[in-house]
C-alpha cells in the first residue's frame, strides 16, 4: 500500500503541453473538411456520366482540380494526426517510433500520388 497523495502520484506525469496544439489542428481541419467535402462531392458529381474526353476536359478545369487537391490534402493530414494520437497512446518503445515513422511516409507518398494523379489530369 503507498502512502502517496493523489498530488503526489500524479506530479512528474503530468500534460506533454502539445493537448491544445493538437485540439485547434483538428478542429481546423474537421472545419475545411466540412467546408471541403460537400464541395467535393457536387464537383465531382457533377463531372461524372460523360464520356472520357469530358470527363477529363472537366476536371482539367482550374476549380475541380484544386477543390480536389485540397480535399485530399486535408483529408490525409487529418488523418495523419489522428493515428499519430492513436499509435502515441497505444504502441510505446521502438515499435512507436517505426509505427510513427511509416505512417508519416505512408501520408507523404499518398498525398504526393494524389498530387501527381490530379496534376496529370489538370495539365
Amino acid at each position: 500500500m503507498s502512502f502517496l497523495t493523489d498530488r503526489k502520484r500524479a506530479q512528474g506525469a503530468g500534460s506533454g503541453r502539445q493537448g491544445t496544439h493538437h485540439h485547434w489542428q483538428m478542429m481546423v481541419s474537421s472545419v475545411a473538411l466540412a467546408v471541403l467535402a460537400p464541395i467535393f462531392v457536387f464537383t465531382f458529381g457533377y463531372g461524372l456520366g460523360g464520356s472520357y474526353e469530358e470527363v477529363l476536359a472537366y476536371f482539367g478545369k482550374p476549380f475541380p482540380a484544386i477543390v480536389a487537391a485540397l480535399t485530399l490534402i486535408v483529408t490525409v493530414t487529418h488523418f495523419t494526426h489522428e493515428a499519430n494520437e492513436a499509435v502515441e497512446d497505444y504502441v510505446h518503445g521502438t515499435a512507436q517510433k517505426l509505427t510513427l515513422i511509416g505512417l508519416q511516409v505512408f501520408s507523404y507518398l499518398l498525398i504526393g500520388a494524389g498530387l501527381f494523379a490530379i496534376a496529370r489530369i489538370a495539365l
